[in-house]
């Protein structure tokens, strides 16, 4: 199905279901996607489809393409809710990720002082004290916790590195509810087993784990665009919403995208 990759080092602004208005800082190549896991949901298409050979975006060429962008936006007074730093791949795994970070914070002070500074990450590094400490100075720090079940994890989100799914939920509770946790619920099944992770199993595990990580906010969503693979279906609508309302009975709010 169609899938596809984001401009490097900049993208959009778009319009984020989630967050608004939104410039994408991307520190990936565009020519290709460099992550540790390989979802079969990833609008940027599965990774052995996405392979390159070039290298992570250096700080000599993000710093003055973001100031290029984000100057341009102040003097056309355009609106922007956030800079988001995503793109075709995992951001944390970039050896320049603090160091954008803190350029990122400097030149949304200086041009944009009201929009917000975002990660949406997978969460594998976030355990790494540089890292770690990066996403503590955004203002959003977005992790993915799709489920507790490491069966499913190795069907949906298939990590391409050494993955333990309860050391992970260890690592987004040491953030101090400095942290949005970012799920997705869907349907249907891949070569042959099933990916419905909203059957009563999954979400009670799953909120237990939410509970324990204690996070600003949760946020829920399915799929919405094309994927890579065939035979990923929406989570209804209803389903959401009740998973959301049982997440606010944590006393944690959590909304909710279709």
């Amino acid at each position: 199905m169609s899938t596809f990759l984001q401009k490097s080092p900049i993208f959009g602004p778009v319009l984020s279901r989630r967050f608004g208005v939104s410039l994408g800082v991307n520190l990936m190549p565009a020519s290709g996607k460099i992550c540790t896991f390989d979802c079969l949901y990833c609008e940027d298409g599965l990774n052995a489809e996405r392979r390159t050979r070039d290298t992570y975006v250096t700080m000599d060429v993000l710093a003055p393409a973001l100031e290029r962008a984000l100057s341009g936006i102040a003097e056309r007074k355009e609106a922007l809710d956030e800079v988001c730093l995503a793109g075709n791949g995992e951001p944390t795994a970039s050896p320049i990720f603090p160091q954008a970070v803190d350029l990122c914070r400097t030149l949304i002070d200086r041009y944009v002082p009201s929009a917000k500074l975002a990660v949406l990450s997978n969460g594998t590094m976030a355990s790494r004290p540089e890292v770690h400490d990066a996403l503590m100075r955004v203002d959003r720090n977005v992790l993915k916790l799709d489920t507790v079940d490491p069966d499913y994890i190795a069907l949906l989100d298939r990590p391409q590195v050494p993955y333990d799914v309860h050391k992970q939920v260890e690592a987004f509770a040491s953030f101090g509810g400095h942290v949005i946790i970012q799920t997705i619920f869907v349907r249907g099944s891949y070569q042959g087993a099933s990916l419905d992770n909203t059957d009563e199993a999954h979400v009670s595990a799953w909120l237990d784990a939410v509970e324990k990580i204690a996070p600003e906010a949760v946020t829920v969503y399915t799929i919405a665009r094309d994927t890579p693979v065939s035979g990923i279906e929406k989570a209804p609508r209803e389903v959401l919403d009740a998973i959301a309302n049982r997440v606010r009975a944590l006393g944690i709010p959590c909304s909710a995208s279709y």
